[in-house]
């Protein structure tokens, strides 16, 4: 199966690459030019889709599968945040790590040293045979200091359920088995092998 990702996330394209290594997987820069997707829905759903949606419409080939994910980490003690903002959480062209820091100043301020939070993934699949959504979660706890430098993202300060490190100090086949991800790509497996 030929797959185009609508994400340019290094991070993101080797997590599906791996997943899916018995397909032909390639982020969508290496097909078409490069073009501004606005991300204007109010859920991990509908941005998802809105991203997939975007790319499928610009392909020539019809046959071509996409998948957009939009994920991110809900902080309960911050009723939810970052939530769809995780990506731009310190603003709208901050880096990955600015976005971290944030969230490790904002658990300071409130005096946290680790509070429950969760990964969201929202798995969009759009093809010839239609629109389709999956999700996936993982659970655990934040905290205010920053601990490994495997994964990406809030990795360095998230703490699965069950466990005592990070993700960023947990190695890659943990995180696979774990990974919010990973669960909804389970899901997004069970459509691709059906269309």
């Amino acid at each position: 199966m030929h797959i185009v990702l609508a994400t340019n996330n290094n991070g993101k394209i080797k997590e599906f690459k791996s997943y899916m290594d018995k397909d032909i997987v390639q982020p969508f820069s290496e097909v078409l030019e490069p073009f501004e997707i606005i991300e204007d829905g109010d859920s991990f759903k509908k941005n998802a889709l809105i991203k997939a949606k975007a790319v499928y419409e610009k392909l020539e080939n019809k046959d071509i599968v996409v998948i957009a994910d939009d994920s991110g980490i809900s902080v309960n003690a911050f009723g939810g945040k970052p939530g769809i903002y995780s990506a731009r959480y310190a603003g709208i062209n901050a880096s990955s790590e600015q976005n971290l820091d944030k969230l490790i100043k904002n658990l300071k301020d409130n005096n946290l040293n680790f509070t429950p939070a969760f990964y969201t993934a929202a798995i969009a699949i759009v093809c010839k045979k239609g629109e389709f959504c999956v999700h996936g979660w993982m659970y655990g706890n934040v905290i205010d200091e920053k601990r490994g430098t495997k994964g990406f993202g809030y990795d360095p300060i998230f703490i699965p359920k069950g466990y005592d490190k990070t993700l960023g100090e947990l190695g890659d086949i943990i995180k696979k088995e774990l990974s919010h991800r990973s669960k909804a790509l389970e899901l997004a497996k069970i459509i691709l092998n059906s269309i």
